[in-house]
């Protein structure tokens, strides 16, 4: 397994991701990939991870792949505006990867598409993204942290 990315580099990661046990792998210009340790902590019910940590593997793998930013130091944000999901697969415990791809953007608005992959690699769900820059996050150079939008 690859060493994470530094989360300095982009703002760093949400009390949500350290939550989830979410981990940046891989970030570069329109592609990212993240890994979960799942476990016990994510299973639903029926003993199985819960779809929502993958769903939520496949919101932020998207907007990390359109979030890349060319400035050290500097951030891009955005929000979701849509996002879909088809699970394929089912797994109790192992490693999760996600791989998000930007497959176009517009001025405003990119449009991603994420696998979440098992560690043999096979494909548990994927789901497609649509998300908006907040202000001055349209260029890869990104904005300071602080600034406000």
């Amino acid at each position: 397994m690859s060493n994470p990315v530094d989360p300095a580099t982009f703002g760093g990661y949400s009390n949500f991701h350290e939550l989830l046990g979410l981990r940046l792998l891989e970030w570069r210009e329109d592609y990212a990939k993240v890994v979960v340790e799942a476990g016990e902590k994510h299973w639903n019910r029926s003993g199985v991870v819960h779809g929502g940590l993958m769903l939520s593997m496949i919101d932020q793998t998207g907007a990390y792949a359109g979030l890349w930013c060319s400035v050290p130091g500097n951030v891009r944000r955005a929000v979701t505006l849509s996002m879909t999901c088809n699970f394929t697969g089912q797994m109790k415990a192992g490693t999760l990867y996600g791989e998000g791809r930007v497959v176009t953007r517009g001025r405003n608005i990119f449009f991603t598409r994420t696998e979440i992959l098992d560690a043999k690699g096979a494909l548990i769900a994927y789901g497609q993204g649509t998300h908006r820059w907040r202000a001055g996050s349209e260029t890869v150079e990104g904005v300071r942290p602080d600034a406000k939008d």
